[in-house]
Order: C-alpha cells, then sequence, then structure tokens
C-alpha cells in the first residue's frame, strides 16, 4: 500500500526554517523573537539544533549548507 500523503522527511523543522530564512534576510536573534512571537533562547535552540543536524558548527556555516541543499533560498 502506498501512502499518497508521503512527503520526503524535510531536514528542518517548520520553525527552524523560518528563523534561517529570517536570519539570512539580516535579522538579529532579537528581530526574529519578535517577529516569530518566541523568546530569544527559543530562536538560539533553534539555530543550534539545525547546526546539530547539519553537522556544523557556526550560523554562517549552516546557512551556507541549507543553501547548497536548496533548503533556504536568497
Amino acid at each position: 500500500m502506498i501512502d499518497s500523503d508521503y512527503k520526503p522527511k524535510q531536514l528542518l523543522t517548520k520553525r527552524e526554517k523560518e528563523v534561517f530564512e529570517l536570519l539570512v534576510q539580516d535579522k538579529t536573534t532579537k528581530d526574529i523573537a519578535q517577529e516569530l512571537f518566541i523568546s530569544q533562547k527559543t530562536v538560539r535552540n533553534h539555530i543550534s539544533n539545525a547546526m546539530q543536524k547539519l553537522g556544523v558548527k557556526g550560523r554562517s556555516q549552516a546557512v551556507v549548507e541549507l543553501l547548497r541543499m536548496g533548503e533556504l533560498k536568497l
């Protein structure tokens, strides 16, 4: 039986992706927190979780990797 609702697993959660989409627009952690109605700590957690999944050691490396993979657009 084939699941017609099957979607390939996204690397990032919807929220992690939203955070990085704002990050590439040169938004600060504070800006992102205000825009998404979450705390700055939560923003940092999302960024940290995404960096772990990608196996990178910084925000800019994470952005480069996500762009390369087509997960983010500029």
